[in-house]
């Protein structure tokens, strides 16, 4: 559980980070403040900056405090601005061949980790997004890793980097697992019996559809969000328009 808190602030001061709130060059508050902000221990405040700095994201320097990074477009570590669609896409044909991959140099050992991650998944209660988030992080990155290609390893690694850092993408990607927590048990299992089948076209074929139905459920999530928010302009124009009328 303290592995996953300090894991949520980091997710938190990036959010702050990209809304302007804590801006390139600017210093952190302190470690107390920030504690008492998130509700949490000064311990695992400092882990989050501890694993912020290893990002990129902030510098610490002693004795003076933690400071943000500007972190443009062409500095190391920068990620790109994009969509939860766009990166839904790009994973959808990496994956996919590292799965395949995968599959063709699949061990004894590795299905046994898959089937543990597989168990762990389907045992977690539905409001345990934090820890369904994790399992599914280590699912993803153990078949990278799996390829036997430290270049697609890595590729991975930062598609995930995406996934998490980014508050657009990460938006998207909550609601989604939050609602389709069964779908992604389902569809991580059908992965692991083709890579334990060491079936790579299987397996291939078994990541795609993964990422299709993840790719359609994002559009229902969106969709529903983008309605919610007219509906939310309405009553409020309906509401100054009643109070005009009342003048």
């Amino acid at each position: 559980m303290k592995n996953r808190l300090y894991k949520t602030i980091v997710e938190k001061i990036l959010s702050l980070i990209h809304e302007g709130i804590f801006p390139p060059g600017s210093r952190l508050p302190g470690e107390r403040e920030l504690a008492e902000r998130f509700g949490v221990s000064r311990v695992t405040i400092r882990e989050a900056e501890i694993a912020l700095e290893a990002l990129g994201h902030i510098i610490i320097k002693t004795g003076s405090g933690a400071y943000v990074q500007d972190l443009g477009e062409n500095s190391p570590g920068a990620l790109p601005d994009v969509t939860a669609f766009e990166l839904t896409a790009a994973r959808a044909v990496i994956e996919a061949e590292a799965a395949a991959l995968a599959a063709a140099n699949m061990t004894d050992e590795g299905i046994k980790h898959l089937e543990s991650l597989i168990k762990a998944m389907s045992a977690v209660h539905p409001n345990g997004r934090d820890e369904g988030d994790d399992i599914d992080r280590q699912f993803h990155l153990s078949i990278a890793k799996m390829s036997c290609n430290p270049v697609v390893e890595y590729t991975i690694e930062q598609l995930w980097r995406i996934r998490n850092e980014l508050p657009q993408v990460q938006k998207v990607y909550s609601s989604v697992c939050v609602t389709d927590a069964k779908a992604r048990t389902d569809e991580h299992a059908s992965i692991y019996a083709a890579l334990r089948d060491r079936d790579p076209a299987a397996a291939r074929f078994a990541m795609r559809e993964h990422f299709q139905r993840l790719f359609e459920a994002m559009l229902v999530a969106t969709e529903t969000s983008a309605f919610e928010e007219v509906k939310r302009k309405i009553g409020e124009d309906r509401k100054r328009f009643m109070v005009t009328t009342q003048i």
